[in-house]
């Protein structure tokens, strides 16, 4: 692939955006932010030329491709990278021949396949690899013919783990009330360890892979310090499936490791994570990223959002009796908004915060929720 000039990179609220940008970034290479946002995260940065706010895709696809061919002509962007779940919506953009400049990314009908809970796992399965039984459940009757003191309930469109059910008593999947529209998946609860993966691929072909584990989580959700893992069966399954489907763009799993030292996968989510982190090298990682070559992280280290960790950390850390891993991880691990001679992002942080906060408070959702409500897509007929 050439190396493109110019770059719109989408999501600018998360802060795999933010070390996207500050990663891509050189004197041959100018990047450009775009969210929903009036002061997301990665708009403090001085590694970007400029900030973009569109509107928010899930309640006004209309507004939000006109704004982004507005932005990619003025700008002259060869290439969009998506970082959440707008990727989505750029898909069904890119679809309809309304997106006027290259996505990273696969069609829409391959990203749905996979953020689908139940699809992704038989597709897995369609390519010969070792998946967790899994069985779609439309009806509140099919609820009761599994077992719920060995099974995990989620829906099918879901994300940060906000609605699972792990393992629970009558009154709670009592409560559930899936249907054809809204379906929800009863997996298997699988004993072992749980492994997250980010990866990147060209055309088939695994280019970037970073496997981690997190040390503290917000709520079952989203890791706010994370460790990084070598485990060569996870990178065996995640090049498989990549190959099979001949998959190009960013992709994360979450697997689990078994006490026998077999993998299994849990769920994908065909958009960037936390994994992305532990690159930090400038040179290698676009040349790999262009060039195909597959590369691996250089950050051998625990890495956390400080903010967050205390925010999710400390309650988590209190509930579970992991003080003293919480000090260890508050002592060692390295900030992930930290970056040489571009200190705006971490006093940002708070700006940011507030903007999600009033989301919140005005929608009354959590904070993870008002993070993502405006850019979700929960299955084709969210468009």
């Amino acid at each position: 692939m050439t190396p493109p000039n110019r770059i719109l990179i989408t999501g600018a609220r998360a802060p795999v955006a933010l070390h996207l940008c500050r990663l891509l970034a050189s004197d041959t290479c100018q990047i450009f932010l775009a969210d929903t946002y009036d002061a997301p995260l990665s708009k403090a940065s001085n590694r970007h030329s400029g900030y973009i706010k569109l509107p928010p895709p899930r309640y006004d696809l209309a507004g939000y491709g006109a704004a982004l061919a507005k932005a990619v002509a003025a700008h002259k962007i060869d290439l969009i990278i998506p970082t959440s779940e707008e990727v989505f919506f750029l898909a069904i953009l890119a679809e309809r021949g309304a997106l006027t400049a290259p996505l990273l990314a696969p069609d829409i009908s391959k990203l749905a396949a996979v953020h689908d809970k139940f699809r992704f796992i038989e597709l897995a399965r369609s390519y010969g690899l070792n998946v967790p039984v899994t069985t779609l459940i439309t009806c509140a009757e099919d609820l009761f013919k599994t077992d719920p003191t060995a099974t995990v309930y989620k829906p099918v469109w879901s994300r940060f783990a906000s609605a699972v059910l792990i393992k629970p008593n009558a009154k709670n999947l009592g409560k559930l009330n899936p249907t054809a529209h809204n379906p929800w998946v009863a997996q298997q609860f699988i004993e072992g360890n749980e492994i997250s993966v980010y990866a990147v691929a060209r055309n088939g072909k695994l280019v970037t892979y970073s496997a981690y584990q997190s040390v503290f989580r917000a709520g079952k959700g989203a890791g706010v310090c994370f460790a990084p893992l070598r485990d060569r069966a996870v990178q065996d399954w995640v090049s498989h499936f990549i190959e099979a489907s001949g998959w190009n763009g960013q992709i994360s799993f979450d697997m689990i490791r078994q006490t026998d030292g077999s993998v299994l996968p849990l769920e994908c989510n065909p958009r960037a994570t936390s994994g992305l982190h532990f690159f930090t090298d400038t040179t290698a990682f676009p040349h790999g990223l262009w060039a195909g070559t597959t590369l691996t992280p250089d950050v051998t280290s625990q890495l956390a959002s400080r903010l967050a960790l205390w925010v999710y950390g400390l309650p988590q850390a209190i509930k579970t009796g992991q003080l003293s891993a919480f000090k260890n991880s508050l002592r060692h691990a390295g900030e992930i908004l930290d970056w040489p001679d571009d200190h705006a992002p971490v006093k940002a942080q708070f700006r940011a915060l507030r903007e999600i906060i009033k989301i919140a408070i005005k929608q009354r959702i959590s904070l993870q929720q008002a993070s993502t409500r405006d850019i979700e897509w929960n299955g084709p007929d969210a468009d």
